[in-house]
């Protein structure tokens, strides 16, 4: 059982709301804790944000508190949304240092940090991972399919709180292959338009 009096103390500690109150913003956030806090449970909304990312940044610290960030990449759905408090997906085969999972032998506590640089959005998710080792089932499912990576193992995320930040100073980016698709297209419309120009010119009258 979560013993935080609200969920946004997985952040807000002591420490944090004294520096807030230093510095001005204690009352606002004080405001967001009386609605609730920060939501602990995915909601359909995030969990369509979660399955569109191709990307995701992993934290861990070891039992020494000494933090590490591991990323995490696959084709949009490699993360998985399993329930409304846990995110799956299968560990491909890497540089096999293992610093993540030894990590999380130590510490199960972790954090996830998705952001669409389209969109301009970014999503902090707080909670614990484990691996899950020699349970090909759950690795095939969370396995994208046709993907050209080996599964090592699986990662199961159980999610304790979330909470959206704004786009402020998010550079604005895009997906190569949705540039790629979008030239693509316009070559292709401007073929089409050459060609009505073509038969607009065949078919006007010629000049006496």
């Amino acid at each position: 059982m979560n013993a935080h009096a609200f969920t946004s103390d997985v952040a807000f500690t002591p420490t944090v709301k004294a520096i807030q109150s230093r510095k001005g913003s204690r009352d606002s956030y004080a405001r967001v804790e009386q609605r609730g806090g920060w939501r602990a449970a995915i909601t359909p909304d995030l969990a369509a944000f979660i399955e569109a990312q191709t990307s995701v940044f992993l934290a861990t610290a070891n039992a020494e508190g000494q933090p590490y960030i591991q990323h995490r990449g696959g084709p949009a759905g490699f993360l998985k949304v399993l329930d409304e408090h846990t995110i799956g997906f299968a560990d491909f085969s890497g540089n096999r240092q293992f610093i993540t999972q030894g990590n999380l032998e130590d510490n199960e506590q972790a954090f996830l940090f998705l952001i669409d640089y389209m969109l301009r959005q970014r999503i902090k998710v707080w909670g614990k991972a484990r691996v899950v080792e020699n349970e090909p089932g759950l690795t095939a499912r969370l396995m994208p399919p046709d993907y050209k990576a080996r599964p090592e193992q699986a990662i199961l995320f159980t999610v304790s709180a979330w909470d959206a930040n704004c786009p402020q100073h998010i550079p604005q980016r895009f997906e190569a292959a949705d540039v790629a698709a979008a030239l693509a297209e316009r070559d292709r419309r401007i073929v089409d338009l050459e060609q009505e120009i073509a038969r607009l010119r065949g078919s006007a009258p010629s000049e006496v």
